[in-house]
């Protein structure tokens, strides 16, 4: 399944004409079987061993390419760093507030809200984002004790 995936998202890309290099190839691989949004400190760390001469700002490059292109989504939570989220679905996130972990959820009900926000205020509206914010099954396990 990520194999497909990635192909599609190598060939949007090539589509766009950005020329496909291994550290590209290999950042855009990573998050695609990356569940866990990572930080692009999380992708130069992941990749290193692989790629001793790939720089952190390689990295933040090659996402800022993928996010003009659509293929990523930044994530911006407070004053923490910036997540990257390989784009699927539209979904929405859960958050613990203590760990920091995100999760993807999806919900259809509230594409209607982009409609109905449209209705009522007269926004040509173009997008939403919902984030849900709490304590996760690990972090509610270590209050317990």
């Amino acid at each position: 399944m990520s194999q497909e995936i990635l192909k599609e998202a190598l060939e949007s890309l090539k589509d766009t004409g950005v020329r496909i290099t291994p550290q590209r190839h290999a950042i855009l691989e990573y998050l695609i079987n990356s569940m866990s949004h990572p930080t692009a400190d999380d992708i130069y760390k992941a990749l290193e061993g692989k790629f001793p001469n790939m720089s952190v700002a390689t990295v933040y490059n090659n996402l800022r390419v993928f996010r003009e292109v659509g293929l990523v989504k930044e994530l911006t939570y407070g004053d923490s760093s910036a997540r990257f989220d390989f784009v699927t679905t539209n979904h929405y996130h859960v958050i613990c507030e203590k760990c920091g972990t995100i999760v993807d959820f999806h919900y259809p009900a509230l594409e209607e809200v982009e409609h109905f926000a449209s209705q009522v205020t007269g926004f040509k509206v173009n997008t939403h984002r919902l984030e849900v914010y709490g304590d996760c099954p690990a972090c509610q396990g270590k209050s317990l004790h």
